[in-house]
């Protein structure tokens, strides 16, 4: 997990992708006397996950929320630093029907298949409780159609999830009618044909965020845990490193305007954090249930940017 580094650093084996708020810390243009953070080469992170929460593997990473939830839960040696890493993003525009086929509305989705990534990825959890809580939609009522299993071994899609055979993309299967509908974060395809299911979309998550002072935020920052424990010196600096590598960010001649989507520290997080657990609890997706202050240590707690 760690081992010297030169000049006497301490390596750590580290995840953490490649984004606006991370450039500075991955280009070394951030100096640090105590780590040498070792990042691993994934173009896209979330493959490694699993590594994360079923070895020992890498002593800071970047980490899905609800993976953290129930590796925490299941007691694997992890613990939450508040640092939000992404790009940061709405979550309303990520269920999407193929234009083509028909319109597929909300009140549409009783009966309806809907394709997702994973029953516990963060965003799909996102989006049905937003769908639950807000739009009415019995979750249960509807045919989820997914494209792998959780990246924690421990945990298993409950009966009545359909896995698809994997021959197809998960927008493929919308494009070509095999479901009604989609939840696609990130790998979003630029096609017109694919439309919002929840009407204006950014409008109605501008609103959701200031009703519920919160930022439906994806990942953190995740640390081993007997580590954190035994240097809260590491803790630090690698926090210095965070939140300096952000600044530089959005001091950037191209930083985007407009409200944080990654905030940092936790009660800049709390609601968000209170929130998606709660809808993970109500989604059955998590052992027993977790508070907000169950995911920090006494050190990651009292960080603030």
């Amino acid at each position: 997990m760690s081992a010297a580094g030169p000049r006497d650093r301490l390596a750590l084996n580290t995840l953490l992708g490649s984004y606006a708020g991370t450039r500075a810390l991955r280009a070394g243009e951030i100096d640090s006397p105590l780590l040498d953070l070792r990042i691993a080469d994934f173009k896209v992170s979330n493959r490694a996950f699993p590594r994360v929460v079923n070895t020992r593997e890498f002593a800071v990473a970047e980490l899905a929320l609800v993976t953290f939830f129930q590796a925490r839960a299941h007691g694997r040696p992890l613990v939450l630093m508040p640092a939000v890493i992404g790009a940061g993003r709405h979550q309303h525009q990520c269920l999407v029907y193929n234009a083509e086929r028909g319109r597929v509305t909300v009140s549409d989705l009783d009966g309806k298949r809907v394709a997702i990534r994973a029953h516990s990825q963060t965003t799909v959890t996102w989006v049905r409780g937003i769908l639950a809580a807000d739009y009415g939609v019995d979750l249960d009522r509807v045919h989820w159609v997914t494209m792998e299993g959780a990246h924690l071994d421990a945990f298993q899609d409950p009966p009545g999830i359909e896995r698809a055979d994997g021959r197809k993309p998960l927008a493929d299967l919308l494009l070509d009618g095999d479901v009604d509908a989609a939840i696609i974060g990130s790998g979003m395809p630029d096609d017109p044909r694919l439309q919002p299911v929840i009407e204006h979309p950014l409008e109605a998550a501008r609103a959701w965020s200031e009703r519920h002072g919160a930022v439906s935020i994806n990942h953190m920052v995740a640390l081993d845990a007997e580590l954190a424990a035994r240097r809260p010196d590491v803790v630090l600096e690698l926090w210095r490193l965070l939140v300096e590598s952000k600044r530089r960010a959005a001091a950037a001649p191209d930083a985007r305007p407009g409200p944080d989507l990654t905030p940092f520290g936790v009660e800049a997080n709390r609601r968000s954090l209170a929130l998606l657990l709660d809808y993970a609890g109500r989604q059955g997706l998590l052992p027993r249930p977790l508070s907000v202050d169950d995911l920090f240590d006494d050190t990651t707690r009292a960080l603030v940017a």
